[in-house]
């Protein structure tokens, strides 16, 4: 765009050659910056912290994301590794268990009424969720999995792929990003979200690999090593 000058000012409008000083209105001339903002690969990415199942196998006195961990409830481990990353926002997916009081106010709550019929809802309501908002890709990760800190999810987030996982040791688990382009292919229903698509396809899967423990707490023995 060519450059202007206000009848008014001394303000100049228009692009300007790199170090080029523009006068203010006031006679002082200012340096305009060349510089770039750096890229933030975070940008357009939500996290997705899956936690609507009825943990039916864990038999303690509360639902097992509820139970206390080192002072805190098991899914707040999960909640807060994500939200220490810089994610442009963290979404956590509820469903058998109230987590109203556990959630943070600057995470989203979704409650998959469908939460039953399997983990492959939780992550549907996931990325319509994330579609409506116009995100790129989600990384999801298990709110039973406390064992998954901040320095994994950044990992796995920051890799531009249509399919990321974290790898431990060999191992693949999550949390997985899922590119928008994939969204469409995941399953609908079942007990399986991102696992299903990754063994359908896993030509299209980028393995990270990680330090950190992903097992996640299915009983009161899983907890009782934990703790």
């Amino acid at each position: 765009m060519p450059a202007t000058e206000h009848p008014d000012s001394r303000i100049v409008e228009g692009s300007l050659p790199e170090g080029q000083l523009a006068e203010t209105s006031g006679g002082e001339s200012t340096e305009v910056s060349t510089e770039t903002e750096p890229v933030n690969p975070l940008a357009g990415i939500a996290a997705v912290v899956l936690a609507a199942g009825a943990g039916s196998r864990f038999g303690g006195i509360e639902h097992k994301l509820l139970t206390p961990l080192k002072g805190r409830p098991v899914v707040s481990h999960v909640i807060d590794a994500a939200r220490a990353v810089g994610f442009e926002e963290v979404i956590v997916v509820a469903g058998a268990v109230d987590l109203d009081g556990v959630v943070p106010d600057d995470v989203t709550l979704i409650h998959n009424e469908q939460w039953a019929e399997g983990q492959a809802t939780s992550l549907q309501a996931a990325v319509a969720y994330a579609a409506m908002r116009g995100y790129t890709a989600v990384v999801v990760g298990l709110g039973d999995s406390p064992g998954v800190d901040a320095s994994i999810w950044r990992a796995v987030g920051e890799i531009d792929a249509e399919m990321v996982s974290a790898r431990y040791r060999g191992r693949l688990a999550p949390p997985v990003r899922l590119s928008a382009s994939m969204w469409a292919s995941l399953p609908v229903s079942g007990d399986e979200g991102a696992r299903a698509l990754m063994r359908h396809r896993p030509d299209l899967v980028r393995p990270v690999p990680v330090e950190g423990d992903p097992s996640d707490i299915d009983t009161l023995e899983d907890w009782r090593r934990w703790s």
